[in-house]
């Protein structure tokens, strides 16, 4: 739901450490795991650890963050071994987003048509 807060986040309980996650990465601002509904052989999602619930709003109250999440989600594919890569930020629910902490998806390990859904 998108106003919900953040005690009932998915994601902020994953990275409380309340839900279990594959976790694939971790820095001081970021947390990255496998996700459970895999859209490609490699499907990761890379989070802040601080809430926003999307990635505009994200980039409005703390970009260097959102700059973290993305240099991540670089690190995550290079760690892969993914030659080519997506990064998908989904906003809003009629984009595909079911989370409403800001978060991207690295898709990759298969040829990625063009465009995409």
């Amino acid at each position: 739901m998108a106003g919900e807060s953040q005690d009932e986040c998915l994601f902020c309980k994953i990275v409380a450490g309340k839900i279990p996650a594959t976790v694939v990465r971790e820095t001081d601002t970021t947390f990255a795991f496998r996700d459970i509904n895999p859209q490609a052989p490699t499907h990761i999602l890379v989070i802040p650890k601080v809430h926003h619930p999307d990635a505009a709003s994200l980039a409005v109250a703390e970009p260097a963050i959102l700059a973290d999440v993305v240099r991540e989600a670089g690190e995550v594919a290079a760690e892969e071994k993914l030659d080519s890569y997506r990064l998908v930020f989904n906003t809003g629910s009629g984009a595909g987003q079911t989370v409403f902490h800001a978060h991207a998806h690295v898709l990759g390990g298969r040829g990625l048509q063009w465009p995409p859904g």
